[in-house]
């Protein structure tokens, strides 16, 4: 199976590799391939003729967006459509990652979002990435999205963060007004891998680690398990004000492609593999 591979140098799509290792992949970057010009595109795609395309490009400064949504929105929505283009085209599979930010985010903590549910984004990097999604349904009938949240693994993250800060201070603030699933790349690409080898219906899916917890709760379980002795108070998102608005609700139903007995492993379980790997 021949797989192309954009924004190769992420974090997810370095799990996508692993995951895909015994597939012939062909990786490419900005410097390879400019998805946002799509004659670059249909040149590269026509030469070397993949059976799918995995999207992993985005622009994710979430903040330095509200400043710069033009270029978020040539890499978020100009960038997928003339995947999505070339893609019918050539009648290749688009497999595109999305974001619980497409919602607004303001739901009662005691429900979750569902796919078909309304979008309503309050950021800039929210609207890129709806626009991104609307574009490939347009454009596109062979496509699978997956929206997820709070991704974390080989690379800057959250968990990385507070493991370097709770070793370096005696407390912490963090927010518990923001409720989703801290979600392992891995099982991101995991959850991918299991969608291609069974074939599931093309769509929109929610993707993320099971469980719902708290970016306070996450961190005291990242201290926990990591056996570092540091206080974490729980503080409102108003004590970190930021350009952009974060959801205050990114919990993601798996409902829908839990019907497609897609394996997913629990949020919990999948911090303890990834600290392990950390932790040496």
């Amino acid at each position: 199976m021949k797989i192309l591979i954009t924004g190769a140098n992420g974090m997810l799509a370095r799990a996508v590799c692993n995951e895909l290792k015994e597939e012939e992949l062909i990786l490419t970057d900005v410097a390879d391939l400019d998805i946002t010009n799509i004659e670059a595109v249909r040149k590269f795609v026509n030469e070397v003729k993949p059976e799918y395309i995995i999207n992993c490009a985005a622009y994710t400064a979430v903040d330095k967006a509200e400043e710069e949504i033009e270029i978020a929105r040539k890499v978020n929505a100009l960038g997928p459509k003339n995947l999505a283009i070339i893609a019918n085209e050539e009648d290749i599979t688009l497999i595109h990652i999305s974001t619980d930010y497409v919602f607004g985010g303001d739901k009662d903590v005691k429900e979750t979002y569902k796919e078909e549910e309304e979008k309503s984004p309050v950021t800039a990097y929210g609207i890129t990435k709806l626009e991104g999604e609307q574009a490939i349904t347009k454009s596109c009938f062979r496509y699978y999205i997956f929206r997820t949240a709070w991704l974390y693994g080989d690379g800057n993250n959250f968990v990385r963060t507070m493991l370097a800060l709770g070793k370096e201070k005696k407390e912490l603030n963090v927010v518990v007004d923001q409720h989703g699933s801290p979600t392992y790349a891995v099982d991101l690409a995991s959850i991918i891998h299991q969608a291609i080898e069974k074939g599931i219906p093309y769509g929109i899916y929610h993707a993320t680690n099971l469980g719902y917890t708290t970016w306070y709760e996450f961190t005291k379980q990242i201290f926990e398990k990591a056996n570092i002795d540091c206080k974490v108070n729980p503080v409102t998102s108003e004590a970190f004000p930021r350009p952009a608005k974060r959801p205050k609700n990114s919990q993601l139903s798996k409902e829908k492609i839990l019907k497609e007995e897609i394996k997913i492993p629990n949020y919990e379980e999948a911090l303890e593999r990834y600290l392990k790997l950390e932790i040496k």
